[in-house]
């Protein structure tokens, strides 16, 4: 037993978000002005309220998958959408019809690509996240669709190459975590996800 709980927390110390926050520091705070902060009950972006202020991403709480997901929002997301909260997305929340559920997929994939990319530079297991299991509970809903999708957009970013900001992060990550495999390196396979 007692070896069981140094592993688990040996674990929890090497997928600290703190470590997240280093690299999103040491590749952005100085050139984009921008810090990424846990601690928050909902992830949230703002833009600076003030010249000279920071932007700041917020994660939930200290959850290091939330911080890599936030992270691919704010990478996507273009200068346009960085000058507005949240970057101007809705959200609708757990619950959703299958229509919701549909837009909110339409969107969703991309983020969700590089955060399995930003997974694969640390070596963190990536999940998949429909956000929306009140909506899904009767069990019609079938998730194999946006996996797949997914999937995809993450195989097209390993062909085609990163968003800028995307391939930093991602380097900073495969230093930080040593990993030190490039995205053309990884593999996507939907069985990991199950």
């Amino acid at each position: 037993m007692m070896v069981m709980a140094t592993a688990t927390a040996a674990s929890a110390d090497h997928f600290a978000a703190s470590r997240l926050e280093r690299v999103f520091a040491h590749c952005f705070s100085s050139t984009l002005n921008t810090l990424l902060e846990g601690g928050r009950e909902e992830p949230l972006y703002l833009p600076a309220s003030a010249p000279g202020e920071p932007h700041r991403l917020y994660y939930r709480e200290d959850f290091f998958a939330s911080a890599l997901h936030e992270v691919a929002h704010w990478c996507i997301a273009g200068p346009e959408r960085r000058r507005q909260v949240d970057f101007g997305y809705w959200y609708t929340p757990d619950g959703r019809s299958s229509a919701q559920q549909r837009a909110f997929e339409a969107v969703e994939y991309k983020p969700q690509a590089l955060e399995w990319l930003f997974c694969q530079a640390s070596g963190f297991r990536f999940r998949v996240s429909v956000d929306n299991l009140k909506g899904l509970a009767n069990g019609t809903y079938d998730a194999a669709p946006f996996q797949r999708r997914v999937q995809a957009q993450a195989r097209r970013w390993q062909r085609e190459g990163l968003p800028r900001r995307a391939a930093l992060f991602s380097q900073g990550l495969a230093l930080e975590f040593g990993t030190q495999r490039a995205s053309r390196d990884f593999a996507f396979d939907l069985a990991e996800l199950a």
